[in-house]
């Protein structure tokens, strides 16, 4: 090639029409971590893809997302934090806290963005709310605060109740801590509290089915990004034993739950996508101060209460958000 063919290609190169320079670079690609199986339409994922969308990214036009789910087996994220981290992902989208977890302990370079339900600072994953200072940034919803009030809720729901089983997963980092938490809180109100341990889906039957042994008249379902996968079967044991139970979200409400009080989780997980998409565009997670919930939710769902032969108090109807009718 002369010196003058060499001008003309090199030329033709700078004058290439703007969407097809923008064609030739490669996508970037979010790779989103989840302690269930990832379902692209589940109200979570459509809510982080609109967070997405507000930022100017759309998932298949100028942004890929590469799903990863653990199928409720947590100790399969490390190996999928490594895998997003080996395929070079330009930010991870954490689920939950054990996803978060991981993709920590894979990458301190890669932009970790996360929606959780606990304190981040106490897990270990920022150093401040306020200045995260290092590649992890995101949502909390500080669910796991929350246990002790859901107790003198049930307890306000049915007063006549001495025993309240609590449903934690042994698997999940703030098992432990949750534990700690509502048994504080019984013990103030007298309450006997009986713990239920699953990991899995039989686990949860299996406890079910151990109600009867001691003698619980309610249930409060723990914080956990599986029992959330696993609501509508949560829901249907719940009435299959006419049990009185409270959850975190109203999304177990929604499917037919008694109560829930917690944050909006869709919301939460707008906010992450807003977060990653400002990433994309060059934002420092150390520069992006942890997002907590200013709206909390409380809903009811009388029909269920119905079923279960029981007068929801005014005092809680007052306070709802919502009642399912």
């Amino acid at each position: 090639m002369n010196r003058r063919e060499l001008v003309l290609l090199l030329a033709g190169a700078l004058t290439a029409p703007p969407t097809l320079r923008a064609q030739q670079k490669a996508m970037p690609v979010i790779g989103y971590l989840a302690t269930s199986s990832p379902n692209p339409n589940s109200p979570n994922v459509v809510a982080f893809r609109q967070g997405l969308s507000e930022t100017g990214w759309v998932e298949g036009q100028n942004v890929a997302i590469e799903y990863r789910g653990a199928e409720g087996h947590y100790d399969r994220l490390p190996a999928l934090a490594a895998d997003l981290v080996g395929r070079k992902v330009d930010v991870i989208a954490a689920a939950s806290v054990p996803s978060a977890q991981a993709a920590k302990t894979a990458t301190s370079t890669i932009p970790i963005v996360f929606a959780i339900g606990t304190d981040p600072v106490e897990d270990g994953l920022v150093a401040s709310l306020a200045r995260p200072g290092g590649n992890l940034t995101g949502v909390t919803f500080m669910m796991t605060e929350l246990m002790p009030k859901r107790l003198e809720l049930l307890s306000e729901l049915a007063p006549q109740v001495g025993v309240i089983a609590l449903f934690v997963n042994p698997n999940n980092p703030n098992a432990e801590r949750t534990m700690r938490d509502v048994q504080k809180a019984a013990l103030a109100k007298g309450v006997q509290l009986p713990i239920l341990k699953a990991g899995t889906e039989s686990e949860i039957d299996t406890a079910f089915a151990s109600l009867v042994q001691p003698h619980a008249s309610a249930l409060l379902v723990g914080n956990d990004p599986f029992f959330n996968s696993r609501r509508e079967q949560f829901v249907a044991l719940a009435s299959r034993h006419a049990v009185p139970a409270i959850y975190e979200h109203r999304e177990y409400v929604a499917a037919g739950g008694l109560i829930s009080d917690g944050t909006s989780l869709t919301a939460s997980n707008r906010q992450a996508g807003i977060y990653a998409g400002k990433i994309l565009k060059g934002a420092k997670p150390a520069d992006l101060p942890v997002q907590q919930p200013t709206r909390f939710e409380l809903v009811v769902n009388l029909n269920t209460a119905k079923a279960l032969g029981l007068t929801v108090p005014p005092s809680i109807l007052a306070r709802a958000d919502e009642v399912i009718e």
